[in-house]
C-alpha cells in the first residue's frame, strides 16, 4: 500500500486518479485550491510555496513520509501568438509549469532522505506534438516533459522514479478553465474536450497501470500515440497535418471576427 498525494484532485483527471488509487487500496491525500468534502483533504494552491510546505509537513507528520507525488493540477489555455496576452502566458506558466516545479522541489528532499519515492507529472500530448494556435499550452507542457525526463536521470541514483503523463483530449471540466483574448480558439478547444469519446476514468485506469509498471512516458490513448509516432517516424505527414489544422483554424477565426452582413433596406421607390 502506497501513500499518494494528488494535486488538482477535486475534479477531472485528478478525481479519477484518486478514485483509482483508493480502489487499489492506497492511502491518498487529495489536494486542490478550494474546499472539498473528501477525507483526507488539504487545500493546496500550486502557486503558493507555503501550501507546498504545509503539504510536506502533513505527509511527514501524518504518514511519516510519501511514496507517490502526482503533480496533476493545471488549466487549459491557448490562442494565436498575436492574440493571447502576456498576462495569460504568465498565468499558465505559473500554474502548469511552475506548479509542477514547486511540487518537485518541495518533495524531492523528503524522497532523498527516504531513498525512495515516485514523481508523476501530468503533461499532455501537447508536450510531445505541437498543434498550431496553442503556443502557451504547448510550451508549458513541453516544459513538463523536459523537466520529467531530466529528473528521471537526476534522481535515479537516489531511488526516485519519475513518470510523465501525456494524454490527448478527454472529457473533463478542464474546458471551464479556458479564458482569454482568443475566444475563437477557446471555443475550438472546448469542443474538442467535450466531444471526446474518452472519459477521465478511462485515462486514469491506463495511467495507474503505467505507474505500476514504472513507465517513464505514459501515453494513455490511441490518438496521442498515433500523433507522437507520426511525428517521430513520418515527419512530412505530421507537418502536412499540422499545417492543414492551421489553415482550417485561421479560416474559422476569420469568419468569427467578420461582422455579419446585414440585408440592405430597399428605398421607398423599390431601388
Amino acid at each position: 500500500m502506497s501513500r499518494v498525494l494528488v494535486t488538482g484532485a477535486a475534479s477531472g483527471l485528478g478525481a479519477a486518479l484518486v478514485a483509482r488509487f483508493v480502489a487499489d487500496g492506497h492511502q491518498v491525500l487529495s489536494t486542490d485550491v478550494g474546499p472539498d468534502g473528501s477525507a483526507p483533504y488539504l487545500k493546496l494552491d500550486v502557486r503558493n510555496q507555503a501550501d507546498w510546505d504545509a503539504a510536506v509537513a502533513w505527509c511527514e507528520n501524518t504518514w511519516g513520509g510519501l511514496d507517490i507525488l502526482v503533480n496533476n493540477a493545471g488549466i487549459a489555455t491557448g490562442g494565436r501568438i498575436d492574440v493571447e496576452t502576456l498576462d495569460e502566458w504568465d498565468r499558465v506558466v505559473d500554474i502548469n509549469l511552475m506548479g509542477v516545479v514547486r511540487g518537485c522541489r518541495a518533495f524531492v528532499p523528503l524522497f532523498k532522505r527516504q531513498r525512495s519515492g515516485y514523481i508523476v507529472n501530468t503533461a499532455s500530448a501537447a508536450g510531445l506534438v505541437h498543434p498550431p494556435m496553442m503556443s502557451s499550452y504547448n510550451t508549458v507542457k513541453a516544459g513538463v516533459v523536459a523537466l520529467s525526463e531530466t529528473l528521471s536521470h537526476e534522481l535515479h541514483p537516489c531511488g526516485v522514479n519519475v513518470s510523465v503523463v501525456c494524454p490527448s483530449f478527454f472529457r473533463t471540466n478542464l474546458a471551464d478553465s479556458i479564458r482569454g483574448a482568443d475566444s475563437a480558439m477557446g471555443a475550438t478547444a472546448r469542443q474538442l474536450i467535450e466531444k471526446s469519446p474518452r472519459s477521465a476514468d478511462d485515462i486514469a485506469a491506463v495511467v495507474v497501470a503505467g505507474i505500476n509498471k514504472k513507465r517513464h512516458l505514459i501515453i494513455p490513448d490511441q490518438p496521442a500515440r498515433v500523433a507522437y509516432w507520426t511525428k517521430r517516424l513520418a515527419r512530412p505527414v505530421y507537418d502536412w497535418q499540422m499545417r492543414k489544422v492551421a489553415a482550417r483554424a485561421h479560416a474559422r477565426a476569420e469568419r468569427a471576427t467578420q461582422p455579419e452582413t446585414q440585408p440592405e433596406t430597399p428605398s421607398p421607390d423599390g431601388r
